[in-house]
């Protein structure tokens, strides 16, 4: 029998072996559309279903359980928690954190039947999305209601209900969910500090005019 080294060299074989197997990772008992596209790192975990023509960018975490919609768009490191749900046309920035049980819908009118009594199809109605800005996070059993936007580095509480648009950098909680302070690009609520907003971790200085927060150093 030949020896590995009869193959050539073992370094650049390992190499070639680990870039196969860190590519992407998609576990056992994920269902995956051979027309979704899969980034460079990503990882699907156990019964997830990514459907057809959905994206998901570069060293993305998809969780157990995770529902990706038809055409959903995700940018790069991404993390899908546990059994979230992400309904078409859904689209996600870079960096977006959604937790677990987390649902993003896409149905303003929600019905089963039309007013006749017949089976709702296809072309009864119109999904809507909603859209997730670079670096926003969406706490755990937290659910959008499409078509709104969560701005970047926007967090939305565990539990809330969203039905309107959050603005970037803005903390929002409740049912519905209503704006309840400002956070900063590490997650850390910021602290006013006279006429201006400070993240307490980075010491960014932010300030507020008309409703919206702006990075001033």
């Amino acid at each position: 029998m030949a020896a590995w080294k009869d193959y050539g060299d073992w370094d650049k074989v390992m190499d070639a072996m680990r870039g196969v197997l860190v590519s992407t990772r998609i576990a056992p008992g994920a269902d995956v559309s051979d027309d979704a596209v899969i980034g460079d790192g990503s990882s699907v975990w156990h019964l997830a279903q990514i459907r057809e023509h959905a994206r998901l960018g570069a060293s993305c975490i998809v969780g157990r359980g995770v529902y990706v919609g038809a055409g959903v768009s995700l940018g790069d490191n991404c993390k899908v928690q546990n059994y979230a749900l992400i309904y078409e046309p859904a689209v996600l920035g870079d960096g977006v954190f959604v937790g677990p049980a987390a649902v993003l819908t896409n149905d303003q009118y929600p019905r089963a039947i039309n007013p006749d009594g017949t089976q709702k199809g296809v072309d009864d109605w119109r999904p809507v999305g909603v859209t997730v800005g670079r670096g926003a996070a969406i706490g755990a059993r937290a659910v959008c209601v499409a078509p709104v936007v969560i701005g970047e580095w926007a967090m939305v509480a565990a539990g809330a209900v969203v039905t309107k648009d959050v603005p970037p950098y803005g903390i929002v909680a409740g049912v519905p969910a209503r704006r309840i302070g400002w956070v900063g690009e590490a997650g850390v609520p910021l602290k006013c500090e006279g006429n201006h907003w400070v993240c307490p971790v980075t010491g960014t200085v932010y300030a507020e005019h008309d409703g919206l927060l702006q990075v001033t150093k």
